[in-house]
């Protein structure tokens, strides 16, 4: 066999990394920062250090897993071929690379890898059979918890006492990553939990901000494997937005928004409460609930000034309304908001009845004490504008100071983010305009937003008060009072 020779230089932050032996590690960093190239060579390095078996083999079985089998094939395996030649990667089910080869000291080595794109279900389920040594989870920011779970528990699973009397020398997993939304596991991992069996590396940041000008970090790592050197990072700064800059090339948590928001309007600064709100003793709590198997709550109250202040949610996955009422909503109220009067308003749809024994959601509700006065309609663009009404005024506070008609409680965790743009249209892939779908995209920020729009419907139709509102003038100074 042809003899193939690479030199891989570690980057400072790669140097620590490979030489941990905790079960679990995560590197972070900014893009082009040889996360990708370091964690293909970490399970390199661990294949050729396992121990000898029987006949001096030393035999290993790893599985590389991304989010979506076209980034595999276009990033991660392209990566893995770039490095190690010596094998075909096989592009059959699962897709395989195999190598043996004699080693320099008399031992002989039999590394496989399997590669899986976690985007199908079947994908899914040959990772629950799999035994192996290690795994690498590439781009964890796309991956979802569970994924992490199942890959602990097929870790150090081969070779077995057949293949390898004396056992394994190391088994685990690791895992690379731009940044992420501070509510994605890793972060919690990461920054929250810290178990003493994981470890976590973070890269410096490719540029700073240096009086408002973009610059290169003197600490940033694989400068040398650029074609542009450190140019390649200020050319990614050009055109791109701050929230952009910070997640992928200042590696730091943030939210990027990857379609159209469907509140432009909402101003984070303006419309979120520096401090959690606590609900305002004598006045209405209104609960308002979107249905479905992913239910969700939105709490609010009203003040007389005709001020609509959130101040709860509740959120939920696989969970049908009555356990989600029981077992979630009905244990706020008797805690965070005993002894409130309260109303109820929600989707109209609540009124349908179910096939299976035509109850309805709304039935459902009353029988739990909680009656509901839904509102009249649920068509899409009212119920927005219902929002953005609430949203682009302004109401008299103290003295010559203006208040916001909305306020958020910054403990309202999805509804800011969906704010902020994880509630969002997708857009359409054409190539003459920016253009994109009439309605937004149904995932884990909608549902809570979904209520947040029943309940500014039905409160913004049912206020007594006609009493008009002042409109928010465009860049005006705002004196916040809370």
């Amino acid at each position: 066999m042809e003899e193939h020779r690479q030199v891989y230089r570690p980057t400072p932050t790669m140097e620590r990394f490979h030489a941990d032996d905790s079960q679990l590690r995560g590197v972070m960093g900014p893009i082009g920062s040889g996360k990708s190239v370091g964690c293909a060579l970490e399970g390199y390095f661990r294949s050729l250090d396992q121990r000898p078996g029987k006949g001096g083999v030393r035999y290993s079985r790893g599985v590389v897993i991304r989010n979506t089998y076209a980034e595999l094939k276009s990033t991660t395996i392209k990566t893995w071929e770039d490095w190690f030649p010596m094998a075909p990667v096989v592009f059959d089910t699962p897709i395989r690379w195999h190598w043996k080869q004699p080693l320099g000291d008399g031992t002989k080595v039999d590394m496989e890898v399997y590669f899986l794109a976690l985007d199908k279900p079947k994908d899914v389920k040959k990772l629950k059979s799999l035994g192996v040594t290690w795994a690498w989870i590439n781009e964890v920011s796309e991956i979802g918890k569970p994924i992490l779970d199942m890959a602990l528990g097929r870790v150090g699973r081969f070779p077995g006492r057949v293949q390898c009397p004396d056992g394994i020398t190391w088994s685990g997993v690791f895992m690379d990553t731009n940044a992420m939304d501070e509510d994605h596991w890793y972060y919690d991992l990461a920054e929250v939990e810290k178990p003493d069996a994981f470890r976590f590396f973070r890269q410096p940041p490719a540029v700073i901000s240096a009086g408002g000008v973009w610059k290169i970090n003197p600490k940033c790592e694989n400068v040398v494997n650029q074609p542009e050197g450190a140019h390649y990072w200020l050319k990614q700064v050009e055109g791109k937005t701050r929230e952009w800059i910070r997640v992928y090339l200042e590696s730091e948590y943030g939210t990027i928004v990857i379609g159209k928001p469907v509140y432009p309007e909402y101003k984070d600064r303006l419309h979120c409460s520096m401090d959690a709100l606590d609900p305002m003793k004598g006045l209405t709590l209104w609960l308002s609930f979107d249905y479905g198997l992913t239910p969700a709550c939105v709490f609010g109250q009203l003040t007389p000034k005709g001020q609509l202040r959130v101040i709860g949610e509740a959120c939920s996955d696989s969970m049908g309304i009555r356990q989600f009422a029981s077992d979630v909503v009905k244990p706020m109220l008797a805690n965070r908001f005993a002894g409130m009067t309260h109303k109820v308003t929600g989707d109209p749809a609540g009124r349908q009845r179910a096939q299976t024994d035509e109850t309805t959601c709304e039935q459902i509700l009353a029988d739990l004490g909680l009656p509901v006065e839904s509102p009249e309609s649920n068509d899409f663009t009212a119920r927005r504008d219902a929002v953005s009404r609430f949203l682009t005024k302004l109401m008299a506070g103290t003295g010559d100071e203006v208040t916001p008609s909305f306020i958020l409680s910054p403990s309202c965790r999805m509804l800011r983010k969906g704010f902020l743009g994880k509630y969002y249209y997708e857009r359409v892939q054409v190539t003459t305009e920016e253009r994109y779908k009439e309605k937004p995209v149904k995932n884990a920020y909608s549902h809570p937003h979904d209520a947040l729009q029943y309940l500014a419907m039905k409160i913004d139709s049912s206020q007594s008060s006609t009493k008009k509102r002042k409109a928010l003038p465009p860049d005006a100074p705002v004196h916040y009072a809370w």
